[in-house]
C-alpha cells in the first residue's frame, strides 16, 4: 500500500442501513477514493450516536437485515482492499437490526450465579455466529463498565453491574463465547464510564477521582482480562483531570492516558478504537474538518471510529504523521484483518429461544427472601398493571391464579411493573399518575411487586414498602413465562441483584 492508504485503513466511518441510493454511492466513492479501512453499522441517522433518546423519528424496516447483507456485499465491491465490518450488538443484531436474534441485556446477565457463565459464554457464541451470518466481524463489545450510579444516563442496564469481580468474569464468559466462532471484540469504554452522570452522547463527563480509586475499580476489568483475549480497547469520551494536564481534554484525545495507562500500566500493544467521533462531547471541541481525526492519531489510537470527515482526516495524517507512526498503527490492523476475514459464513441465525428460557430460569431474582408467597396465594389480591398494560404473565395469571380477584376492596395486590424503557430518561417511560398510583398502593395494600425491566426503575418508586419483590430483567415471553410458573408453582429464584439500588 502507499502511505496514503495505509492512512486510509486507519478510519472506520459509518454506514446506515436504511441510507438513500444517493448516500450509499457517496460512501461506495469513499471507500474507493480514501482505502477506508474498516465500516461501522448503523440502522439509520436518526438513530446514530448524536440522536440523543431518539428525538429524530427512526423508521421501522422489516428487510432490514436483507438490507444489511446486500450493503455489506456492495461496500466491500467497491473497496480496493477487504473491509473489516463492525457494529454494535451487545446483546445481539437486535440492538441495530430488526426481526433478529435479540439476546438479553448485560444487566439481565449479571443477575445469573456465577456458576451459570456457561449461559454467557454461549450467548456471546450465538451472537458470534448472528454476526458471521450477516457478514460482520467485528463486535464492538461487550461493555465492561462498572455501573456504580443508578442515574447513570448510558450506561446501566448495558453493563454486567456495579461488582467488579462479578463484572470481569462475565465479561470473560462473553468474550470467551465470541472468540469460539472467531469474531473480534472490543471492550468499552476505557477508562471506565460507570460513575456518570453525564451522556458523553451529547456531554462530557468528568471523572474526579483519585488515580488509586481508579485502580481499584473502574480499570479493575479492564486490567484483569487476559490481553490476549483482546482484540480491541475501545476509549471513551471522559476527562480525566487527575492524569491529563487539560481538565477538559477526553481520554480519546490525550496521548498521556492512552500511554500511560493503556500502553504502559495494561501492557497493551494490540488495537485502540475510539468511541464514535461524532458525539458531542468530542465533536464540539473543533470546528475544523479533519482536526479532531487528526488529534486522536496523535493520542494514540488507531481505529477512527464514526469518522465524519476521511478525507480532510487524511490529508491531516499526511501532513503531520511520520512514515513509521503511520505504520505502526496500520499493522496493528491487519492483524486484526488477517485474524478476522479467516472466518467462514454461518447460512443461518442460532436458535435464542432457548437459551433466552434458561436465562430466564437462573436470572429471577427474589429482592425480598423473608416474603411468604404461599401464605399471599391464600388470600384475595387484585392485580394491577403499570407501564405496559397487558403482558403475558398477567394472561397467564387471569387464566389460572385462584385467588385473583377484580375488586379493588381486596387487603393484597399484585403490582405488574413494565417499565416502557431501559433508560432513566422520564422515570423510565412511567407516567407521574403510574407513579403516584404504585406509591399509594403500596402504602395502603400488602403489595407483591413483579418487575420486568431495568431494576433502576425501581428507585422511581416507594418500592421499599413493598411485602414481596420479585425482578424480572426481560419482558420477553420466556422471562414472562418463568416469572408467571414461578408465582403460581413456587418456583426457586436464583438471580442475584447485579446492582445496588437506593
Amino acid at each position: 500500500m502507499t502511505l496514503r492508504e495505509k492512512i486510509g485503513q486507519l478510519f472506520m466511518p459509518a454506514a446506515f442501513i436504511n441510507d438513500s441510493e444517493k448516500e450509499i454511492k457517496s460512501l461506495e466513492g469513499l471507500i474507493a477514493t480514501h482505502h477506508v479501512g474498516a465500516l461501522c453499522f448503523f440502522h439509520s441517522r436518526a438513530s446514530a450516536a448524536t440522536n440523543f433518546e431518539g428525538k429524530k423519528k427512526v423508521l421501522y424496516n422489516e428487510q432490514s437485515f436483507e438490507r444489511l447483507t446486500y450493503l455489506i456485499n456492495r461496500y466491500q465491491k467497491a473497496a480496493k482492499y477487504p473491509l473489516l465490518i463492525a457494529i454494535d450488538a451487545e446483546w445481539g443484531l437486535a440492538m441495530r437490526i430488526e426481526n433478529t436474534p435479540q439476546y438479553p441485556y448485560a444487566i439481565t446477565l449479571g443477575a445469573l450465579p456465577l456458576s451459570k457463565n456457561l449461559l454467557i459464554y454461549q450467548v456471546g457464541q450465538q451472537i458470534a455466529q448472528d454476526c458471521l451470518h450477516a457478514g460482520i466481524h467485528w463486535n464492538l463489545a461487550p461493555v465492561i463498565d462498572i455501573n456504580s450510579t443508578p442515574k447513570n444516563p448510558v450506561i446501566g442496564y448495558r453493563s454486567f453491574g456495579s461488582d467488579k469481580i462479578r463484572v470481569t468474569a462475565k465479561a470473560k464468559a462473553f468474550l470467551d463465547g465470541m472468540a469460539s466462532c472467531g469474531i473480534l471484540n472490543s471492550v468499552k469504554h476505557f477508562p471506565g464510564h460507570g460513575d456518570t452522570v453525564v451522556d458523553s452522547h451529547i456531554g462530557l463527563p468528568i471523572i474526579n477521582k483519585s488515580l488509586q480509586n481508579l485502580q481499584e475499580n473502574e480499570l479493575y476489568p479492564f486490567k484483569h482480562i487476559a490481553k490476549e483475549n483482546l482484540d480491541s480497547i475501545m476509549v471513551g469520551h471522559l476527562a480525566l483531570p487527575q492524569l491529563e494536564q487539560n481538565p477538559k481534554k477526553p481520554a480519546t484525545l490525550s496521548k498521556t492516558i492512552i500511554n500511560s495507562l493503556i500502553r504502559e500500566e495494561l501492557q497493551y500493544n494490540g488495537v485502540v478504537i475510539s468511541d464514535a467521533l461524532n458525539m458531542h462531547s468530542i465533536s464540539k471541541l473543533f470546528t475544523i474538518k479533519g482536526e479532531v481525526e487528526l488529534q486522536a492519531f496523535k493520542a494514540g489510537v488507531d481505529i477512527l471510529c464514526f469518522a465524519e470527515n476521511t478525507a480532510a482526516g487524511i490529508a491531516k495524517i499526511e501532513a503531520e504523521a511520520s512514515a513509521s507512526e503511520i505504520d505502526e498503527k496500520y499493522q496493528r490492523i491487519q492483524r486484526l484483518k488477517q485474524k478476522a476475514l479467516q472466518q467462514k459464513t454461518k447460512h443461518n441465525f442460532a436458535n435464542e429461544s432457548s437459551l433466552n428460557a434458561a436465562i430466564a430460569q437462573y436470572s429471577l431474582t427474589n429482592y425480598t427472601p423473608n416474603f411468604n408467597l404461599s401464605r399471599f396465594k391464600k388470600e384475595p389480591f387484585q392485580l394491577v398493571n403499570l407501564g405496559t398494560k397487558t403482558s403475558y404473565f398477567t394472561e397467564l395469571l387471569k387464566q389460572r391464579a385462584a385467588n385473583l380477584v377484580e375488586a379493588i376492596n381486596s387487603k393484597q395486590v399484585l403490582i405488574v411493573v413494565n417499565p416502557p424503557s431501559a433508560k432513566p430518561l422520564d422515570n423510565f417511560g412511567l407516567s407521574k399518575e403510574e407513579i403516584e398510583l404504585f406509591n399509594t398502593l403500596v402504602a395502603t395494600k400488602d403489595a407483591l411487586i413483579y418487575h420486568f425491566g431495568n431494576p433502576y426503575a425501581l428507585n422511581t418508586l416507594a418500592y421499599k414498602k413493598a411485602k414481596g419483590i420479585y425482578i424480572t430483567y426481560q419482558d420477553f415471553k420466556p422471562f414472562q413465562t418463568y416469572a408467571a410458573q414461578q408465582f403460581l408453582e413456587e418456583l426457586p429464584s436464583y438471580g442475584e441483584l447485579p446492582v445496588h439500588l437506593d
